[in-house]
């Protein structure tokens, strides 16, 4: 009976350990998935509190020091105003657009234009950085309003791009083809990227928004994108094959 005692007291303590060890592992594992959650929730607020503050003071100290003191505010009032440059800078870019819309800012815009076409640096710089505005931010354009997948940079390997446009002028009447701007951005770093030319065949057209494909690039792919990514993917049958897209079993484009 000794012998059976000592035999079976060693077979108990295990396993009276082993039901404790996964009740310590799953209260650390919901500590840290907390943890997680409070980073998720709290991490966003945070930084864009912070970014919007600090381009709000960025402003407020360039354009404040503008107003002259007899109209600025703060000079009637016991405290300061934030965010009042902010509005300035509204006012003032609002009323430069309202007189540019008329014949007389339009007059003025061409005589200055003039002059800056005359200086050989400054107008080159000047015509690009007025198109890449008025492409962006003009109501008829297209730019980044659809977002496609393109086998990049080789094929069998799909990534995000934007559309940007249609290719027009000598690249188009060289290649003969009916190509797309394309821009696929880096990641996490959108703002770098490639432009690229590519046979509108080529390319599927995701129903997802411009902003949600954005988060998922951004991302670095953690952001989930939805199931439309992978059910576009598993129609064509030249993507399962590593082949280059062809016309034949693609799945429907625009």
């Amino acid at each position: 009976m000794a012998n059976q005692d000592q035999t079976q007291e060693p077979q108990t303590s295990p396993e009276a350990a082993a039901v404790k060890l996964p009740f310590h592992v799953s209260f650390a594992t919901k500590l840290r998935t907390y943890f997680l959650t409070g980073i998720i929730v709290t991490a966003p607020i945070a930084i864009t509190a912070y970014i919007t503050w600090a381009f709000v003071d960025w402003v407020d100290e360039h354009v404040t020091p503008l107003i002259p003191l007899r109209y600025h505010p703060e000079t009637y009032l016991p405290f300061s105003l934030p965010g009042l440059g902010v509005v300035v800078m509204l006012v003032s870019i609002t009323l430069v657009g309202f007189l540019a819309a008329n014949l007389f800012g339009r007059t003025l815009i061409r005589a200055g234009e003039r002059v800056v076409n005359r200086m050989p640096v400054v107008r080159g710089l000047y015509n690009a950085l007025k198109q890449i505005f008025e492409t962006v931010i003009s109501q008829s354009s297209r730019s980044f309003r659809e977002a496609v997948l393109l086998q990049y940079p080789r094929a069998g390997l799909w990534t995000i791009g934007f559309v940007t446009g249609e290719t027009q002028g000598e690249v188009r009447r060289e290649i003969g083809e009916d190509l797309v701007n394309v821009y696929v951005p880096t990641t996490p770093n959108p703002t770098s990227g490639f432009l690229l030319f590519v046979p509108r065949r080529d390319l599927i057209f995701l129903d997802m928004a411009v902003d949600e494909a954005a988060k998922f690039v951004i991302s670095i792919g953690v952001v989930e994108a939805g199931e439309r990514i992978r059910k576009n993917l598993e129609k064509p049958a030249a993507a399962r094959n590593g082949e280059p897209p062809r016309g034949d079993g693609q799945p429907e484009r625009r």
